[in-house]
């Protein structure tokens, strides 16, 4: 009996996405798995069978009870675990009043935290037989796991994501420590790819069998979500899209964007600007936009030229690069149409970034280059890519006719957010897309959307380096070498957004004639099915 241990929610990106997907594919596949995390709507994931929740003593009560759709079933254990959720990147999170970076927390804090985790653990462990222990992220999982396997003489695995071991691992002695304890303590260290694994061996070189502890078990796709369809179906799939969202919460108003853009200045201060957007920038960021249909249907599905971004509006995700080269490749696809979902800090710099194009406000385009990382709340300093690109065309000679083709070609109608957007709803936006682009600035595992892109017969673009060169790699072969070549940005930030203007025309010129080829890779490679497969084989092999 098998148990994985995660501490937060199952909806969203990230380490959030695998553990669902492959405990729903362990279901699938009719394994019985007891989960552990904080889900606040356990009743959407209909492979969740059964959920206990447990207050401070430890007493526990059953709010779900039903049937399995799958041959297998996940029974979910939500731990109380205090007011403080640890987290390592600041979001906002229901139920939790105070959400904080783990490097904030003090050590009673922390104690508590692993102490209330433990205590349950242990419980689950002992009243249902489980054999195996599985946790997500270097810390702080990965310690309950390693005190209560100890406890009970049974095998755990940890599989380390990336944002703990930047945010928590190099930045915090404590954390390192309890790292270093745990995966010395490990019997199993599972690694997304070779750059994850990198990473590990560079934190802790003095391991003893470090390499013979870690596997690779790359990132996966639900191949049966995530299908192609003909560009025929486009208008249909969005149809689908739109009764999907009918009845969820909603977010920013078509209204709040006319407000924002309504008193528009030059701005001459970072204080003027941080000031006039916390004024406009109030409503609920995690939810789909208020008016998200009529801005799909805005576009033409059967003709326009469909780019896709998915992921959180920060400058590490490089959206602003896409942004910035947006008027050269609208110039030369003048049906080409932009999608942004997600939520984040630079939503509203990025929305007046493109008023500021448009209308030709020129000196509030460079400022909000120049400030937007203050703005996002991280350090100061400009995005580089952006403002390295428009330095370059200004000693070309070239700035004014870029401004130029920008106030012809820029627009909120051509560049159109929608919000937050779950899988769930993805599924139908992917597949009526031609090109997807990735062009994140930080080394990233195993970009899990990009792998939703191929599945989707949707051309993916993405940053050259650590885990997204991994995955573009897996698909040489495939497809004709110079064609792969457009999937490939410069993670030089002087070469991002001319490599992005280049490539990105490229790919919409192939119109989707490697469909097929993307989505072969997708199933024969990253299919879930395989993949949850694999990895419940070799944790039923692992020794004490």
């Amino acid at each position: 009996m098998l148990a994985i241990l995660h501490g937060y929610l199952l909806e969203g990106s990230g380490s959030n996405l695998w553990t669902r997907s492959i405990v729903q594919s362990l279901c699938k596949n009719g394994q019985t798995v007891h989960l552990v995390c904080q889900e606040n709507h356990p009743q959407i994931y209909d492979f969740i069978t059964t959920v206990y929740i447990y207050d401070k003593e430890g007493k526990c009560e059953t709010i779900l009870k039903r049937n399995s759709p799958w041959s297998g079933r996940c029974i979910m254990h939500k731990p109380w675990i205090g007011e403080t959720l640890p987290v390592y990147v600041w979001d906002k999170y229901e139920e939790f009043s105070d959400v904080r970076p783990m490097v904030q927390l003090n050590d009673e804090v922390i104690n508590n935290y692993l102490e209330n985790n433990i205590r349950i653990v242990a419980q689950i462990v002992k009243e249902n037989g489980i054999a195996r222990l599985h946790a997500n992220h270097a810390v702080l999982m990965s310690v309950v796991a390693q005190r209560v396997a100890a406890k009970f003489n049974i095998p755990f695995a940890i599989m380390p994501h990336g944002s703990a071991i930047e945010y928590a691992v190099k930045k915090d002695k404590r954390y390192f420590n309890y790292a270093y304890s745990a995966f010395n303590d490990a019997s199993r260290i599972y690694v997304i790819g070779k750059e994850i694994h990198q990473r590990v061996c560079n934190l802790f070189p003095d391991i003893e069998n470090l390499e013979d502890k870690m596997t690779e078990l790359n990132l996966g796709v639900d191949t049966t979500l995530f299908e192609p369809i003909e560009k025929s179906q486009r208008v249909e799939n969005v149809k689908k899209l739109e009764t999907v969202i009918q009845n969820i919460p909603r977010g920013k108003s078509n209204a709040m964007t006319s407000a924002l853009l309504e008193d528009i200045n030059d701005f001459n201060t970072i204080e003027q600007l941080e000031e006039y957007i916390a004024v406009q920038g109030k409503y609920m960021a995690k939810h789909t936009d208020a008016e998200a249909e009529s801005k799909l249907k805005s576009i033409n599905w059967d003709t326009d030229e469909i780019i896709l971004f998915v992921g959180r509006l920060i400058a590490n995700k490089g959206v602003h690069s896409i942004i910035t080269s947006l008027p050269l490749v609208f110039k030369e696809y003048p049906n080409a149409k932009m999608v942004i979902i997600g939520h984040g800090p630079l939503r509203e710099p990025l929305e007046i970034l493109i008023w500021a194009l448009q209308n030709k406000y020129t000196q509030l385009a460079q400022n909000i280059i120049q400030w937007a990382r203050e703005l996002e709340g991280t350090e100061p300093g400009p995005l580089h890519e952006s403002a390295g690109y428009l330095k370059a065309l200004e000693n070309d000679g070239k700035l004014d006719d870029y401004y130029n083709i920008a106030s012809e070609t820029i627009s909120l109608d051509r560049i159109i957010f929608t919000g937050y957007l779950t899988h769930k709803e993805l599924q139908y936006i992917f597949p009526a897309s031609d090109v997807a682009v990735f062009p994140s600035i930080v080394a990233e595992a195993g970009p899990l959307v990009f792998l939703e892109a191929i599945a989707s017969g949707c051309f993916p673009i993405g940053t050259y380096f650590a885990g997204m060169a991994a995955s573009i790699d897996s698909i040489r072969g495939s497809i004709p070498d110079k064609d792969l070549d457009y999937m490939k940005l410069s993670p030089d930030a002087a070469q991002t957004v001319s490599d992005m203007v280049q490539k990105t025309r490229g790919a919409l010129a192939l119109k989707g004639k490697h469909s097929a080829a993307l989505r072969k890779v997708a199933v024969e490679r990253y299919d879930w099915g395989r993949i949850s497969k694999r990895f419940f084989n070799d944790l039923e092999g692992l020794d004490t």
